[in-house]
C-alpha cells in the first residue's frame, strides 16, 4: 500500500495535558486552527450544530508500544483479549483518535468544546458537524466488557 501524507489543520489547547481513561466529559478544551491556512469563514455554520467528530493524533504515544495483535482491554484480567481493532486504544497502528464531544462556541478559529478525549497539544487532522444521520442505522450491539469499560469514560 501507498504511504499517505497527512497535515493537521489545528490542535487542541488546553484540557489534560496527560491521558487518563475516565471522567473526560468534565474536559473543556479548544481547538485552533492553523491561521496559516484558514479563515475564520472555514467554521462558518458550525455552531448551528451540537456536537462534533473530531480526528486527531495520539501524538505522545511512543510508536514502540503500538500494538497490531490481541491484548486484554486496560490490562483487565476479567476481560477476554481484543484484537486492536475490535478496541478502541491509543496504542494502534496510525496513532489516530476519533472523537464525539460537544460544542460549546465557536469564536475565530477557536472551537471551543467539552469531552474531547485528546490532550493539550495533540494534532488535529479534521473537524466534521455530527449529525444524527451519519449515526448507526438500527440497533447497536457491544460486549459486556465494553460497556463497563466506558461505563465511567464520559
Amino acid at each position: 500500500m501507498q504511504a499517505i501524507t497527512l497535515e493537521p489543520i489545528g490542535s487542541v489547547v488546553g484540557g489534560r495535558i496527560e491521558a487518563f481513561d475516565d471522567d473526560w466529559n468534565t474536559e473543556q478544551a479548544v481547538i485552533r486552527l492553523d491561521g496559516t491556512r484558514f479563515g475564520p469563514d472555514a467554521l462558518a455554520g458550525l455552531d448551528a450544530f451540537s456536537h462534533l467528530e473530531v480526528v486527531f493524533q495520539f501524538h505522545l504515544v511512543d510508536p514502540s508500544s503500538v500494538t497490531t495483535s490481541a491484548r486484554r482491554p486496560r490490562g483487565n484480567p476479567d476481560w477476554p483479549k481484543a484484537g486492536i481493532f475490535a478496541q478502541r486504544g491509543k496504542n494502534r497502528p496510525n496513532l489516530l483518535g476519533i472523537s464525539r464531544c460537544r460544542l460549546l462556541a465557536v469564536d475565530g478559529l477557536d472551537i471551543h468544546v467539552r469531552g474531547l478525549d485528546a490532550i493539550d497539544g495533540s494534532p488535529v487532522l479534521d473537524v466534521k458537524p455530527y449529525m444524527d444521520e451519519f449515526g448507526p442505522q438500527g440497533p447497536t450491539v457491544q460486549p459486556e466488557w465494553a460497556t463497563e469499560l466506558m461505563r465511567a469514560y464520559y
